[in-house]
Formats: structure tokens, C-alpha cells, sequence
């Protein structure tokens, strides 16, 4: 039995996301799995939103074998919440999977769950959470973390790629993939994938270049160079340079690059494609110099991200 803890001012998603998830991996496992929602207190429950979710109390919890903690602006309070953490305590030390999507991991720390683990949380929350729970081996550019019988996940929707890699730990790789495509997701993304998108960190994506990236990035095996794009851009090549510089606070070439290593960094993790065909498809052209851009980015060669992708 899964089990879904909420308090007052829960995020809706971080809950109703896994619920979903789950109900349709059981489905397609030919085992529907039982779902509980549990909060301090039995009844109906608001989330941040207004909308209540009615939950059962932790009596109601004997059968549980998976305990997914929400997050969300009342976590707080349900993280000094002497019950709550003693409840969680309980459970982990029977030997529950134990699970938080975005700032629930706030609670699994107070109860000690993460100490000297891998852990991630919604990437506001870094600094915050580092400063209080310096024992714990936090890892702010992840979408979830296995660490043991200790899964965390960033903010959100993020809660949903735990779900299925849990999926697929119960169910297997085909299961999970169903369930995805069920849920109208693109692809399942793997636990080392960034939180960030390189366009978002741009100092204005949305701006004068923005349409230019967006079609960018659906064209990256194309030859990107500054010509090619100050052409399309119909501006000449130094104009070009100087005003992309001046509005996303990089280089064009530069910009190219990282979503280069963003996209061959989703394809390296997320697939079993051969490394000399994500360098293809996403413009590196030569696995080499793909190589050495991820080692520019993050310090490992594609091959070690993979490995680490399938072991997290």
C-alpha cells in the first residue's frame, strides 16, 4: 500500500501527481495499487490552492509500504510537528520506502532519514536547506535522488519522474513507460537530469532572441554558426553578436553550446542510444568534442553521467 502524507497548505500537485502516476502503473501492472492519503489529522484537508483532499489518519497506516511526503507552504510547521516526524520515524525504521517530492524533504530531514544521504529538494529551498541540515549530502541540480531506501525529489512535477522510476523499480522499465505515455509525458526523465533549463538562465529568453533559441534548440544538428543565426535573425553578423551578448548575457556560440550539452545530457541519461549518435543529433558532430564539453559542464565524460543515470 502506498501512502501519501499531506498537512494544511499542502502543493495539490505534489500529491495528486504520484496519486496519478501510481494508479496508472498499477493499472497497466494488472495490480491497482492501494492508495491512502494520511495527514496528522482525519478528514479533509487544504492544499495552498483552497482545494481539500480528504485523508485518513496515521493509525490508518499499518499496511503502508511506500510513504510519499508532500511539500508545499505548510511544511514548517509540519516539519516541527513532534507526531508527524515520530510517525515517519516509525515507518522507516520498519522498513518502509520512504519517499518526499519537492519541500517535503524538510520533514525526512528533521527525522534524521537524510542524514549522510543524497538528497534534493525544489532548488529555491538550496540555500535554506543547506544552511539547516548541513549533514546531508545535498544535491540542488537533481530531479529525484535514490539514496538507500531514501528517495527525494525537486519541486513539483518533479514528483511524477519519482513516481515512475519507483514504477519501474516495482513494475519494471516497460510498465513505467506505459505509464508515462499514459500521462501524455514527453519522456521519462532520469534522476541526474538538471532542474534548469538553459533557456531559462539566460538573462531574457523571452526576449528579442528568444524565438531565435526556441528554434535553435528543435535544430541543433543544423550548423549553428554565428553567421547562420545573425541570417536568420536578419541582422549581420558583428551586429548580431554584440546585441545577443548585450540581451542574454553570453556569447551566441556559447549559448548553442549549452543547449547542445542540455539536450545530449537528456538523451545520454534518459536512453540506451549510442553516445556517437546523441553527439549527431544534437550538433556536436564528433563524440570528442562532445566529450569535452561535458567535462567543461560537468566535470564527467557522457558515459559516467549514464552510469550514474542507471545506478540513481
Amino acid at each position: 500500500m502506498i501512502g501519501i502524507l499531506i498537512f494544511p497548505d499542502f502543493q495539490l500537485l505534489d500529491a495528486a501527481g504520484p496519486i496519478s502516476a501510481f494508479e496508472v502503473g498499477g493499472r497497466y501492472a494488472g495490480k491497482p495499487s492501494a492508495i491512502r492519503v494520511l495527514a496528522l489529522n482525519a478528514g479533509p484537508v487544504r492544499s495552498s490552492s483552497g482545494v481539500e483532499m480528504m485523508a485518513q489518519d496515521f493509525k490508518s497506516a499499518r499496511a503502508i509500504t511506500t510513504l510519499v511526503v508532500a511539500g508545499g507552504e505548510g511544511v514548517g510547521v509540519a516539519a516541527r510537528c513532534k507526531t508527524t516526524i515520530a510517525f515517519v520515524q516509525r515507518l522507516a525504521k520498519r522498513g518502509v520506502r520512504i519517499a518526499s517530492v519537492c519541500s517535503g524533504a524538510y520533514v525526512l530531514a528533521e527525522a534524521g532519514l537524510l542524514d549522510g544521504r543524497r538528497a534534493t529538494t525544489h532548488w529555491g529551498r538550496t540555500r535554506d536547506f543547506v544552511a539547516r541540515y548541513p549533514r546531508v549530502k545535498f544535491e540542488p541540480d537533481q530531479i529525484f535522488t535514490r539514496d538507500g531506501n531514501v528517495w527525494t525529489s525537486a519541486g513539483i512535477s518533479a514528483g511524477i519522474d519519482l513516481a515512475l522510476a519507483m514504477i519501474t523499480d516495482d513494475h519494471g522499465e516497460e510498465v513505467a513507460q506505459a505509464t508515462a505515455r499514459q500521462l501524455v509525458l514527453y519522456h521519462r526523465r532520469s534522476g541526474g537530469q538538471s532542474q534548469f533549463s538553459s533557456l531559462l538562465e539566460l538573462k531574457t529568453p523571452n526576449g528579442r532572441f528568444g524565438g531565435l533559441l526556441s528554434w535553435a534548440r528543435e535544430n541543433l544538428d543544423a550548423p549553428l554558426t554565428v553567421e547562420n543565426l545573425a541570417d536568420r535573425a536578419g541582422m549581420s553578423a558583428r551586429h548580431f553578436a554584440r546585441a545577443f551578448a548585450a540581451e542574454t548575457g553570453t556569447t551566441p556560440s556559447k549559448a548553442i553550446e549549452r543547449l547542445r550539452i542540455e539536450a545530449a545530457r537528456e538523451r545520454v541519461q534518459s536512453s540506451r542510444e549510442a553516445i556517437e549518435r546523441v553527439a549527431e543529433a544534437t550538433g556536436f558532430g564528433d563524440p570528442e568534442r562532445m566529450r569535452r564539453a561535458f567535462i567543461r559542464a560537468f566535470g564527467q565524460p557522457p558515459q559516467a553521467l549514464r552510469r550514474a543515470a542507471r545506478a540513481g
